[in-house]
């Protein structure tokens, strides 16, 4: 790429949100629609976008959410990458490239967030700019005459109601930020995220049903649960009923509120299937039903992590068992993460910074990366020699230390 196509890339006004989303739903093959054509919606950062104008045509597209992003022990700024789009008569000429570039080192040069996030469209494309898979949606699915919870399942003394969205947006948010804090991987919603995250145009259901609600109250009236759902009508050739729910969000701050708005989604009339593509991989559900089998798990990569400065990112996280290893990073596309670095930690915080000292350690970026959210073993990307053992031991006591007791996942996409 040019010199003069990269001084081109400049953030969008909101006068020119119309050409811009025009060509970020052509690169994904789709038709914009929804109350946000003219303008951008509320969550859109028009400051942190970057476009390339060819005469008035928008050919390449890209932008930033300021979010916050739940890892091992703590809460940290994360830069929610999105929007990435390249038209086709300017590919091969290395402005991807220069877009992740120029993010990534604003971020470091501004000292914003010590960490960036994406949903990779497509696999091959992010790993060479230091981005990695590290948390697994789940794609869970099962049919309903096999799913059956335990019968030695507590569902509690409280009760499953179903609410108008209104009441849900009223009661919900608080109980979401209490727990997503506390599993690496979720994502913060502030008022705006609510709002987009409850949108629920016509168009964009697919011949499903509007978005359902479900609140979990306990008898004193505590909201500890919450799930939102849709149905799809089906029928088989016979006539019987075969219709398809799909689970959107299911959450429960104690096992019998969450157990108790399982049964309720798992008895809804003519319902034979039940699917929940954004749950974890390693959802409690799996463990409350009389059949393991019955309920099918095809995990497939959610949220890629790059951590934008390894000091600030690695100092963040808390870790399960103390480490102190001296970790040499490969990272030539963000070279000032280039080099050894001294992580020392524990349960109750972090600290990581340069030294002169051997490395126990050799990770590639995209490796560490991987590992951040703790989701992703050292120890099987050593397996996979994309991390060099120097001092023996050193994997395992790395692979320990970057563990967390809870799997990681993202259901947020953006």
């Amino acid at each position: 790429m040019t010199d003069d196509l990269a001084a081109q890339l400049r953030p969008a006004t909101a006068e020119e949100w119309p050409g811009f989303l025009r060509a970020l739903s052509d690169a994904f093959g789709e038709t914009p629609t929804g109350p946000y054509l003219d303008s951008p919606p509320p969550v859109a950062e028009m400051d942190r976008s970057l476009g390339l104008w060819d005469g008035d045509r928008v050919a390449v597209t890209a932008g930033i959410y300021s979010r916050s992003l739940t890892v091992p022990g703590a809460v940290v700024p994360c830069a929610g990458i999105t929007w990435v789009t390249v038209a086709p008569t300017h590919r091969r000429r290395g402005i991807l490239t220069a877009i992740m570039r120029r993010q990534l080192t604003e971020l470091h040069e501004q000292q914003r967030e010590p960490v960036a996030g994406l949903w990779a469209a497509e696999y091959p494309i992010y790993g060479r700019f230091g981005y990695a898979p590290a948390t697994f949606r789940g794609n869970l699915t099962g049919r309903t005459e096999r799913l059956r919870l335990r019968p030695d399942v507590d569902l509690g003394a409280g009760r499953v109601d179903a609410v108008s969205c209104d009441a849900y947006r009223a009661a919900v948010p608080a109980v979401h930020e209490r727990l997503r804090r506390l599993v690496p991987g979720n994502l913060g919603r502030d008022d705006r995220w609510w709002d987009r995250q409850l949108r629920d145009e016509p168009d964009d259901r697919q011949g499903a049903t509007e978005r359902r609600y479900l609140l979990h109250t306990e008898p004193d009236g505590a909201v500890t649960g919450f799930a939102a759902y849709r149905m799809k009508a089906g029928w088989t050739d016979s006539g019987e009923p075969d219709g398809t729910l799909t689970v959107e969000e299911v959450r429960g701050s104690s096992t019998p509120a969450y157990a108790a708005l399982w049964r309720f989604l798992l008895s809804v009339d003519l319902v034979r299937t039940v699917k929940a593509p954004l749950l974890s991989a390693d959802d409690p559900i799996r463990h409350l039903l009389t059949d393991g089998r019955a309920l099918h798990v095809s995990p497939i990569d959610a949220l890629w992590v790059r951590l934008v400065d390894v000091d600030r990112a690695l100092a963040a996280r808390r870790y399960p068992t103390p480490i102190d290893l001296v970790i040499e990073v490969r990272d030539e596309f963000c070279p000032w993460n280039a080099g050894r670095w001294r992580v020392s930690g524990h349960p109750a915080g972090g600290h990581c910074g340069r030294t002169d000292l051997d490395p126990d350690l050799v990770v590639g970026i995209e490796a560490l990366s991987a590992a951040y959210l703790g989701g992703v073993s050292l120890a099987t990307l050593h397996a996979a020699g994309r991390v060099t053992e120097v001092s023996p031991g050193a994997v395992t006591l790395a692979a320990t230390a970057f563990g967390w007791p809870v799997t990681p996942w993202c259901p947020d996409e953006f």
